[in-house]
């Protein structure tokens, strides 16, 4: 089947029972389960792990319009569009035009205070993650198995299974908070109910991160052996492999030898690049071989205001008016990209690189690369990359909301990561990182290699940039300029960087979010972090 999560939505954060205050969580939805009838048979453990990984997709039960995050609207806590505002708005590489939206005009202009909704929506609906998890690994021990009737030895160990996942889902989640806020409240399963989590720092989510990946890994599903949409061994490791290479950064340690092997072991798993590079963000992506781990979405039972409906509907231009070309309705010169992340593509080399969809305008209608103001749409350049058609050109199947399942992990990255793991000390050889990359450039160019590179062009400089010129709009952004030591401070600078039109410094306090405040006053254990 195509979307696991569509197997139901009905769990999402109505059955959850057990989320404390300081999560943020409520439930206004009157169509609402006991735990014990949802729990009551197999297939409602089903129900229920399709649940908590939805809560990556969707914002509530009732539509798009309903967030189950109290005093969230939907368009601010959609797990995805609230990452690309964190990770990707804050940087170089998006600007939103529409700065009357909440939460936006502070984040694009590295402004925010703790009061801002958006970051409030991704430090809950990061939470809600780890409630669901721990709701669903209390409902699902032995005991509460054998007390329900649940016996048999073979629908015992898939929801055992199920259990290992949902480890995996509260880990991603704790990886979230770590590198977005640097601190969380901890959560298990083993908690009281209405507990208040005590703070863990970014070296004790580091270690729980680790150990808990690191002992459900083995009984994890195989890499690409897994119902499509869910987790596996892969993810496991991808995970690890994110924490390892910016373990400089979260703990001070080097874990680079760490990542190496991480990226070794994903690539073991039999992933291959997509032939072409665009079919890795159209509507029939799931078949994608190179896709490790994807946030999912159908046009029709998924519906909601963030995912790729957020940024295929936001690419399309005022000018070009280009919303039919993919298979969308479109919100009119919503989104638009900066100079600086332009000018990672000039040069003869990306003329002919799939990879390179920036437009520039029209026929007769040529837009500035500069934007001077935000809100004028047709200044700055804009972008073609996702579609809501499918690589054979069909529509997807409705207009308004995409079937284009979000990007979380795929191959690609493996690649750049290992190269730089390598060049940072790690035990890789330049060799093989020098053949990862000139895959992704002999892709991206139709099969030719004349924009390969050699050794001696192969350095974190080249690596930061390509990274941009692969992985833009797919959430890593801020961590990739954070890593290399050029989002703070004034080593690089971009438009409306520090609110400035040409970009200045900003203090380094800004690598961090704060905690919102509504968090802070709920839970007493936390602190705010330095500089808010």
């Amino acid at each position: 089947m195509k979307k696991y999560i569509i197997i139901t939505i009905i769990a999402l954060a109505t059955v959850f029972h057990s989320c404390t205050d300081d999560l943020n969580v409520v439930s206004e939805d009157d169509d609402v389960l006991s735990a014990d009838a949802l729990f009551s048979s197999p297939e409602g453990y089903k129900k229920a792990l399709a649940g908590v990984y939805g809560n990556l997709t969707l914002t509530g039960t009732q539509g798009p319009v309903f967030s189950s995050l109290e005093g969230l609207a939907a368009g601010t806590s959609q797990y995805v569009r609230c990452l690309l505002n964190l990770q990707e708005l804050t940087t170089d590489e998006m600007i939103w035009s529409y700065e009357n939206d909440e939460g936006t005009a502070e984040l694009q202009r590295n402004i925010w205070t703790a009061a801002n909704p958006v970051i409030l929506g991704m430090y809950s609906r990061t939470m809600a993650s780890v409630a669901y998890a721990n709701d669903f690994l209390r409902e699902s021990t032995p005991e509460k198995l054998k007390g329900r009737n649940i016996t048999n030895a073979e629908t015992v160990a898939e929801i055992e299974l199920y259990r290992k996942e949902v480890r995996v889902l509260r880990a991603y989640a704790y990886y979230n908070m770590m590198d977005l806020f640097g601190k969380a409240a901890m959560y298990t399963e083993n908690d009281p109910l209405n507990f208040s989590g005590p703070e863990y720092d970014r070296k004790q989510l580091f270690e729980f991160i680790e150990t808990e990946l690191k002992e459900v890994l083995p009984d994890l599903k195989p890499a690409r052996t897994n119902v499509y949409g869910r987790v596996d061994q892969a993810v496991a490791r991808m995970i690890l492999a994110k924490i390892y290479l910016n373990a400089q950064v979260y703990t001070q340690t080097d874990r680079f030898n760490d990542c190496v092997t991480m990226c070794n072991e994903i690539i073991a798993g039999g992933y291959t690049l997509k032939p072409k590079y665009l079919e890795n963000f159209m509507a029939d992506n799931h078949t994608s071989e190179e896709m490790i781990f994807t946030i999912q979405s159908d046009g029709v039972l998924t519906q909601n205001w963030g995912g790729t409906t957020f940024l295929i509907n936001g690419q399309i231009g005022e000018w070009e008016n280009n919303a039919a070309d993919f298979g969308i309705t479109g919100w009119t010169g919503a989104l638009r990209i900066r100079k600086q992340f332009v000018q990672k593509f000039d040069g003869t080399k990306f003329s002919q690189d799939d990879r390179n969809t920036i437009g520039t305008g029209t026929a007769t209608q040529q837009r500035t690369i500069d934007i001077a103001d935000i809100s004028v749409k047709t200044q700055g350049y804009i972008l073609s990359k996702f579609s809501n058609k499918t690589s054979a050109g069909v529509n997807g199947k409705n207009r308004d909301f995409a079937d284009t399942d979000f990007p979380l992990f795929r191959l690609a990255d493996v690649y750049l990561m290992y190269a730089e793991a390598t060049l940072r000390g790690g035990n890789g050889t330049i060799a093989q990182s020098l053949v990862y990359v000139n895959n992704l450039r002999e892709r991206a160019n139709n099969n030719a290699t004349t924009s390969n590179i050699t050794a001696s062009e192969l350095n974190l400089q080249f690596i930061i940039d390509e990274r941009a010129r692969e992985l833009h709009w797919e959430g890593h952004r801020r961590q990739d300029l954070i890593r290399f030591g050029l989002y703070s401070g004034g080593t690089y600078n971009w438009a409306w960087k520090g609110n400035a039109a040409r970009g200045i410094s900003i203090p380094s306090h800004r690598r961090l979010f704060p905690i919102p405040e509504g968090s802070l006053g709920a839970n007493k254990n936390l602190t705010q972090n330095t500089g808010y």
